[in-house]
């Protein structure tokens, strides 16, 4: 009878490890980023404490505007892409025979990493490339802003595609049949049967999967370094480049560190207004 409260006298002690873990790789580098952010640091030297003064150069930076509008290409375009594509695919190849084959080609390209990416489809959107020898055309795709970010974008969705309808058709696997069958009884059908029968039971899901979407749109990093390195010039920079870019090629840590601050706490903003609709919606 005295194990309870024996046992609840020690619960402390079970989560200590993971409240450590967590702090250790997350919160504790996270601290010492904020303090860099108000330092004039090199690398080498002593982090000299400067106060404000790198988010006020900061938002003085035309970089920062250039950076943010091509990060929200990518969220807008990763929520919308992907994910609009994926569930299409999911729900073409769900009830049909064979459809587990007509999914593997889109499942392929998610093997590859960004750098992967870079590799096979910089020489394609080239200007002598190949996809400019195909249409018969002159395209500088990785030239101009907004075109490169969009072109990259595309990229991106060519791999995200396949993760994106795996994840569909195991939503589509969990729906209960009964409502499916008894809409099917009063005549509904296609676009109708999805849209107030299918699409409500999915609902928990498509939140899960446009959040993941959204983060992985603000912290768009790999793809636009292999392809462009945000070029050219910075026209398709995202905030994740800049941060790399001011961090650890101009060794400008405590200027990168701000970055890396502001862009934290935009994510962290983005993802709580998310949640907090799909809760109170």
């Amino acid at each position: 009878m005295r194990t309870a409260p024996i046992l609840g006298r020690f619960r402390g002690g079970y989560v200590a490890p993971a409240v450590l873990l967590v702090a250790g790789l997350l919160y504790a580098p996270f601290l010492w980023t904020a303090y860099l952010s108000l330092t004039a640091y090199d690398g080498l030297a002593d982090p000299e404490f400067v106060g404000l003064r790198n988010f006020t150069r900061l938002f003085d930076d035309p970089a920062l505007l250039t950076s943010t509008r091509n990060t929200l290409i990518w969220v807008v375009g990763t929520m919308v892409l992907p994910v609009g594509l994926g569930l299409l695919v999911a729900v073409l190849s769900y009830d049909i025979k064979g459809g587990a084959w007509f999914r593997v080609p889109f499942m392929l390209p998610y093997a590859l990493s960004g750098a992967g990416l870079g590799m096979v489809w910089s020489p394609i959107l080239s200007h002598d490339g190949i996809a400019n020898l195909l249409l018969g055309t002159d395209t500088a795709y990785m030239q101009e802003a907004p075109h490169n970010t969009i072109a990259m974008l595309l990229v991106w969705t060519w791999q995200q595609l396949g993760v994106n309808t795996l994840l569909f058709v195991v939503g589509l696997q969990s729906i209960p049949k009964a409502p499916i069958e008894a809409a099917r009884l009063d005549g509904a059908s296609g676009w109708s049967l999805f849209r107030h029968v299918i699409w409500p039971l999915m609902r928990p899901l498509t939140a899960v999967v446009v959040g993941l979407a959204l983060v992985a749109g603000l912290k768009t990093f790999d793809i636009v370094w292999a392809m462009t390195q945000g070029g050219p010039g910075r026209n398709s920079e995202t905030l994740a480049v800049m941060m790399y870019r001011e961090t650890f090629v101009a060794t400008k840590y405590g200027y990168g560190s701000a970055v890396a601050v502001l862009l934290t706490v935009v994510a962290g903003l983005a993802s709580w207004l998310y949640l907090r609709r799909q809760v109170n919606g």
